[in-house]
């Protein structure tokens, strides 16, 4: 369903007020204490009553029947609020590859719960190597009477100690496919792990004759790249979103702060620095709305512009929040500011679904592709 222009922008308006009042500062590093690394009513809420869980999702299965770039509209909020919530792993990684990988059954069976707050999910891929990459994957999935079961390791995966549906992608007879486990699945061990990024939580994952269910069928090798350049679409509107807060707060204390006599907003250094920060800030809003256009329109070009947002979304807010530090001043690097919370993220998310340097050589391949 396409919405207007003005429906987008109640969209924006409906969800950063809503944020505004469940996640907070105060919020944020509340829920980030805690074990889960959200607060579940706040969750419910968010996917009951704002229906972000099931943005993408039809209307007959309780979602809203938007596409990714009202969905990127979310997540570019989220950033900008540092939500502590699995929106990113149930809405920005499960239903991407659950769409993707085409099983109409599963998304039935998933997809009412999900949308409804009562389910979350996340997708396993990147083992202890870190990499989100298919062709590092040695989990492996065997057949057996009842099904499939699981035997490997997942790392660094996105609430992956909370989630109650996992999609693991492992490898069966040589081929890549993807395998719900439930959360309380016998045979699973999680562990959360202790990361840079408070506000995200991240597990590394056991199986062990784990009981598994096949989503799809056949090799799920160009599945797993559409969802890929989904997810990082959304996760570049994400980036973008906290990119542009670090820039707010950042002009609002250089119209406030005093020194020798003035705000230093009025120093010609420091106007440098914001300029520099907007280019930063606007040529990541231009790039991950542009992914999440084509994510939504289905372009064949889509891992191309995904790739070039997620690099681009990277290091403009790795760079911008950076630089919201160092122009706060001492106050900048206090654990009582919110400046390192995002600096935190931003670092993080830089290396989510790939590092810098792997999303250089991923585009140049792709160019020399498009190219010939």
């Amino acid at each position: 369903m396409t919405i207007t222009v003005e429906d987008s922008d109640l969209l924006r308006a409906t969800v950063r007020a809503a944020l505004g009042k469940l996640s907070s500062s105060a919020d944020v590093r509340r829920a980030m204490e805690s074990p889960l690394g959200y607060e579940e009513p706040v969750w419910r809420r968010l996917a009951r009553e704002l229906g972000l869980a099931g943005l993408t999702l039809p209307e007959e299965l309780g979602g809203s029947g938007l596409t990714e770039d009202e969905l990127g509209i979310a997540f570019e909020e989220a950033g900008a609020s540092l939500l502590c919530a699995p929106l990113f792993a149930t809405a920005g990684l499960a239903l991407p590859l659950l769409q993707a990988i085409g099983d109409e059954a599963a998304i039935a069976r998933y997809g009412p719960a999900i949308a409804g707050g009562e389910l979350t999910a996340t997708v396993a891929l990147a083992e202890d190597a870190g990499r989100w990459q298919p062709d590092m994957v040695r989990c492996t999935a065997s057949r057996v009477r009842s099904g499939w079961m699981l035997d490997g390791f997942k790392n660094y995966v996105v609430d992956g100690a909370s989630a109650g549906l996992i999609l693991v992608v492992a490898l069966a007879d040589g081929e890549l496919g993807v395998f719900a486990v439930q959360g309380d699945a016998p045979g699973l061990g999680r562990e959360q792990l202790v990361t840079l990024d408070q506000t995200r939580k991240q597990a590394r994952l056991a199986f062990v004759a784990t009981p598994a269910e096949r989503v799809g069928s056949g090799d799920a090798a160009a599945a797993i790249a559409r969802a890929t350049a989904v997810s990082r679409a959304l996760l570049a509107a994400e980036q973008a979103g906290g990119a542009q807060r670090c820039l707010d707060m950042t002009v609002d204390y250089a119209k406030t702060r005093i020194q020798f006599g003035r705000p230093i907003g009025s120093f010609q250094a420091v106007k440098q620095r914001l300029a520099e920060m907007l280019v930063q800030v606007e040529s990541a809003r231009s790039a991950a709305l542009a992914a999440v256009t084509a994510a939504a329109a289905n372009d064949p070009e889509l891992e191309h512009v995904a790739a070039v947002a997620a690099l681009t979304c990277g290091e403009a807010y790795t760079w911008v929040t950076a630089q919201t530090i160092q122009l706060h001043g001492g106050i900048g690097f206090t654990w009582e500011h919110d400046a390192n919370l995002y600096f935190k993220r931003a670092r993080s998310s830089a290396q989510l679904l790939s590092t810098p340097s792997e999303l250089a050589d991923l585009i140049g391949q792709q160019l020399e592709v498009l190219i010939n």
